[in-house]
């Protein structure tokens, strides 16, 4: 017991040291007040001052300088589940205005909003792996929440390195979906906009609709909430579901018309499973795995959307349970290694007994390892976050000293923070070739069911004030053509590019004399489309 508190007293005494020694860093520093005997708690959100010290990147910033990104009201909260195990709590908060209005602000150079996360990696000695995600989802053309890492103090004491992070939701700048308001009960209106997750049932859960052929599997309205519903806005998507998966279990569940072409919009549900394999995601599939549907006139024609990608700090070998640390085999197969009280919806599987969606899967993987998923591409991206955080992460394993300790459920412990990282490196690298092997499928275009090939596309700048670009690689030759529409369907443009040979393509896009708002292209190639996206005129 003498060694016990002696080791107490140690470490106490370290993080005193720590906060009184913590002047500066190259990361924004977030400082939060609480009031006298109103502690942070997981059951309801507390009032605290909050102050934001950012002078840019590559500017230092000092604890004595100006809150000069953010002073003012918060409303804040420990979230989590399992995670709450954890001496390093995570937190979610609203910024407020002084009446207790959710007031939107452009935190640390984030898009402006109101509700944000403060996320304490803890198991993930890298600091890195979600901001990884995050960074790749985005490269695969998707919406992933923005991040920032940053420096927290909470009343005088240092608590290490955390991240901003944007809390999933319907916005303009986040899950760009229409705004479903409680009168929207009939015909195009009802259809959208929706963001559905499959999860545990841990934490803040409302109402959950199990699958009509898995009762581990539980769906849950994220946002709007279920509350915030009308039964037959409810009622509507619950059935969507339904048919989805009625139509995924049926014999003509590979047909265009009346299978899964109908119901999902394919590429995302390529780069879905693409990075659960790629982190061979522990609770991949079954836990913390957002859908999202807008409406019928709107983009992606209503159809399912998987995605934005979240909690992924056990990921990449950081779990030693159920062979997550393992390069080899699918964790879609993770019912067959572990039962748990969630499971894995059953179309991931069937979908991969179509030959067109394989090869339509095999050619989205190869595309991603010339680019994005190329070793070097990712290593670069793990070496430089590690170069910025140096100096912060120093400090934030003085407070909390885990290198080299075991934390639930890491599959590897580094003795260094360079031994972790160097395994986050290695085990990725290796994965990716075990996939390169295995992944059925082929890509070869040539081949006539495969008619939809995903190619990679990107407009910049987006936001434009002026006119702007697209640049799209294409794997064969065709006539290429560029339509744009408003948020009715209406199109209010359209160019012919003209016959292109395979390869790397850029055009311009003379777009300046639209108005401002938020507008959706379709790129096609021979008259079908082969890209689609969003185009935001400021």
């Amino acid at each position: 017991m003498k060694r016990i508190l002696l080791i107490f007293i140690l470490l106490s005494q370290l993080n005193i040291a720590v906060s009184q020694t913590f002047t500066d860093s190259n990361l924004p520093i977030v400082v939060i007040t609480t009031q006298v005997g109103q502690p942070i708690n997981d059951l309801t959100r507390v009032v605290c001052d909050m102050g934001v010290i950012d002078n840019g990147f590559g500017n230092q910033n000092l604890l004595t300088d100006p809150f000069n990104n953010y002073n003012g009201k918060i409303a804040i909260e420990i979230r989590g589940s399992t995670s709450q195990q954890y001496p390093k709590k995570s937190y979610g908060f609203e910024t407020q205005d002084l009446l207790g209005a959710n007031f939107n602000v452009p935190l640390m150079g984030l898009p402006i909003e109101n509700d944000w996360i403060l996320y304490g990696p803890y198991p993930d000695k890298t600091l890195i792996r979600d901001v990884l995600t995050y960074d790749l989802s985005q490269k695969m053309g998707h919406y992933a929440s923005n991040w920032r890492h940053c420096e927290l103090m909470i009343d005088n004491e240092y608590l290490g390195v955390y991240i901003l992070i944007e809390r999933i939701k319907r916005d303009n700048n986040r899950v760009d979906v229409a705004k479903l308001d409680f009168d929207d009960l009939a015909g195009d209106s009802l259809t959208g906009g929706y963001i559905v997750k499959i999860d545990k049932m841990t934490g803040e859960v409302g109402y959950s609709w199990p699958s009509n052929y898995n009762t581990e599997v539980l769906f849950q309205f994220h946002d709007p909430e279920f509350d915030q519903l009308d039964p037959i806005q409810s009622s509507y998507m619950e059935t969507f579901v339904g048919e989805f998966e009625d139509a995924i279990w049926g014999p003509q569940f590979a047909d265009p018309l009346v299978g899964y072409p109908n119901y999902i919009e394919t590429t995302s549900f390529y780069d879905f499973f693409i990075l659960q394999e790629l982190g061979r995601t522990v609770d991949g599939y079954r836990s913390s795995s957002f859908m999202h549907k807008d409406k019928t006139s709107g983009a992606w024609n209503g159809k399912l959307v998987a995605g934005p990608m979240w909690d992924f700090n056990l990921s990449y070998g950081n779990a030693d349970y159920c062979e997550a640390n393992l390069t080899t085999g699918w964790q879609y197969n993770f019912d067959d290694i572990c039962d748990f009280t969630t499971a894995i919806p059953f179309w991931w599987e069937k979908l991969l007994q179509s030959s067109t969606y394989r090869n339509g899967l095999k050619c989205r993987w190869d595309e991603l390892r010339q680019g994005a998923f190329h070793t070097d591409s990712v290593n670069y991206f793990i070496d430089s976050m590690a170069n910025y955080l140096q100096d912060a992460r120093i400090r934030n394993f003085q407070k909390w000293p885990i290198i080299g300790v075991y934390v639930n459920w890491n599959g590897f412990v580094g003795m260094t923070y360079q031994e972790d990282l160097d395994f986050l490196k290695t085990y990725i690298e290796q994965r990716s070739v075990w996939i390169d092997n295995n992944l059925p499928g082929i890509c070869d275009l040539s081949i006539k069911e495969n008619a939809f090939v995903p190619q990679y596309h990107k407009v910049w700048p987006n936001p434009m004030s002026e006119d702007g670009y697209i640049g799209f690689t294409l794997f064969n030759e065709g006539e290429v053509g560029f339509e744009l529409f408003d948020l009715t369907g209406r199109m209010v443009y359209t160019d012919n590019f003209g016959f292109k040979q395979k390869g790397e393509h850029a055009h311009s896009l003379p777009l300046s004399f639209l108005s401002e708002g938020n507008y959706i292209y379709s790129l096609k190639q021979s008259g079908i489309q082969i890209g689609t996206g969003k185009i935001s005129i400021k």
